[in-house]
């Protein structure tokens, strides 16, 4: 028995999520099936990190297990490639030891988020348009403190299935790109609306609407009533999944 990895990027905007689902078009379907096709083989594939419907990714992992008469070759990808949608690509399928797993050996992970503030055509599915005065300075003072904190009772959607709330969050930053404002954070596991919490909630810390201190209490009262998850996911990226044994993009 071999394993191995699955890279994948995609725009999620017309799928239902990574993992697959009954009746919808998911990531893991599309992949599945392509599998399948070419290697008329049944491929269970196990996914790295979910990604909501609409949630887009430069960077994510399947890995899948396949008997000793399972050959691949990297020329396979144009065929794969061919068969997939045009929102799909994956970009490489690596073997590795069969004791690799791509979810639980990934030591971190690294998301953006996307907004800008003029209108753009060309970034209506693929960012936030958040046409509001930003006091810039504000955003960074409540990203920094967010490093500060593990427990992210606050920032998790109801009805998640998680043994507990705590984060290690490495990198927690805003930026400046031309017309984009850009959120960037780093943590070794994210939880369900997580990202979108966080994104929401400061928002209204660069918006007046909250202050720091409030900001603080949100996330020590561990009551995610409070939070702000009403971003959209088109603004929402997953950049890499790192691993032990693989560099980051």
């Amino acid at each position: 028995m071999s394993r191995y990895f699955v890279e994948v990027a995609y725009k999620g905007t017309k799928y239902a999520g990574f993992q697959i689902q009954k009746n919808a078009e998911t990531i893991q379907s599309h992949v599945e099936s392509v599998l399948k096709i070419f290697y008329n083989i049944e491929v269970n594939l196990t996914g790295a990190s979910r990604t909501d419907a609409g949630v887009h990714a430069f960077q994510n992992f399947f890995h899948f297990d396949a008997d000793e008469f399972f050959r691949f070759d990297p020329l396979h990808l144009y065929n794969f490639n061919s068969l997939l949608p045009d929102d799909i690509v994956i970009n490489s399928i690596k073997e590795v030891d069969t004791k690799s797993h791509c979810r639980f050996d990934a030591i971190s992970r690294s998301y953006e988020y996307l907004i800008y503030d003029h209108k753009d055509p060309f970034l209506k599915d693929l960012a936030f348009f958040y046409p509001y005065p930003l006091f810039f300075d504000k955003l960074n003072e409540a990203a920094k403190i967010i490093v500060e904190y593990n427990d992210f009772t606050s920032f998790s959607k109801r009805n998640t299935q998680v043994n507990h709330f705590n984060c290690d969050i490495y990198k927690s930053k805003w930026e400046k790109k031309e017309n984009k404002i850009i959120y960037n954070v780093t943590a070794n596991r994210f939880l369900r609306g997580m990202v979108r919490g966080l994104v929401g909630t400061m928002l209204k810390v660069g918006t007046g609407k909250i202050s720091i201190a409030e900001f603080k209490s949100i996330i020590e009262n561990k009551d995610n009533s409070k939070a702000d998850f009403s971003v959209p996911a088109r603004g929402l990226y997953l950049k890499n999944v790192s691993y032990p044994d693989f560099p980051n993009k």
